[in-house]
């Protein structure tokens, strides 16, 4: 066996628009391109977080399809509601790998969505409300899916909670990624920004995508800087060296025994839990 085949690496996604920003993208590090269609309830949902909202269209995978022929293509589509057998049939003819269902609540819903595929493209449910999170055991036993994607940005909205990543800090992931465990679904959580740069760093987080079992994240914006263009792109950074830094941190949590990662957690925690009480003294004066 090749040894290289052994070592662990972190899966990247990333948000493109940009032929070039996708061609590049896959020839340095990023696994999966990702187009995001979805845009019902969104703004909403997010009012005032500087978050991603999706501009992109159905033409847009089409480009990055043309763009990156070899490459693998995950598009998030919106919600399910009674369009969502079109947009389905559509992205799967313009090429899509994997498609993400965002905002389902239920294993029936997910189910739903599994049928409107049938088998075409790989369904990625995008789990980001309470009740899809206390779902997965159960989705996890009777439903064939092979991944799943935890999305701190609208989870934490829906559970009240004051910070992103405070599902990390307060136990909330413990059963629902145990049962993907001991399911063999592979996951991924949230986005990563990167090396020393975010609220909390990659040098804790990627620590608990390693205890938890995540082998997944999107790149954050800190990553590309906003960049419209490939040009744009490399003036702002050395994106391959970038990737890898954080793919080393990944490989040295990979390597530590659990009384390291258990320091790790309770360090990342306690950061978590600073933020949060930051937000909630500037909430209340």
């Amino acid at each position: 066996m090749n040894a290289e085949l052994s070592i662990p690496q972190m899966m990247f996604l990333m948000i493109v628009n940009d032929t070039g920003i996708a061609r590049f993208a896959h020839a340095n590090g990023v696994a999966r391109l990702f187009v995001d269609l979805e845009y019902m309830g969104k703004d909403i949902r997010q009012k005032g977080l500087d978050t991603w909202k999706s501009r992109q269209t159905a033409e847009d995978v089409t480009r990055i399809r043309e763009a990156v022929p070899k490459g693998h293509l995950l598009v998030r589509v919106n919600p399910l509601h009674e369009g969502t057998g079109v947009e389905v049939e559509d992205v799967i003819a313009r090429g899509a790998d994997s498609i993400m269902l965002p905002m389902f609540h239920s294993r029936d819903e997910l189910a739903r969505f599994l049928d409107l595929v049938k088998d075409r493209a790989e369904v990625v449910p995008l789990v980001e409300t309470c009740e899809s999170l206390r779902s997965l055991p159960y989705i996890c036993e009777s439903l064939p899916v092979a991944r799943v994607h935890i999305g701190l940005n609208d989870l934490h909205l829906d559970m009240g909670m004051d910070f992103m990543f405070q599902p990390f800090a307060d136990g909330t992931l413990t059963e629902a990624t145990a049962a993907m465990r001991n399911h063999g679904v592979k996951f991924g959580i949230g986005g990563i920004a990167r090396a020393g740069e975010g609220i909390v760093s990659p040098e804790f987080l990627l620590g608990e995508h390693v205890r938890l079992g995540s082998d997944a994240a999107i790149l954050s914006r800190t990553l590309h800087r906003g960049a419209k263009d490939l040009q744009g792109l490399q003036s702002e950074m050395d994106f391959p060296t970038e990737l890898e830094k954080l793919q080393e941190i990944y490989r040295r949590f990979h390597a530590a025994d659990q009384e390291n990662l258990e320091r790790n957690r309770i360090e990342t925690s306690d950061r978590i839990w600073d933020v949060v009480t930051l937000i909630r003294n500037k909430r209340t004066g």
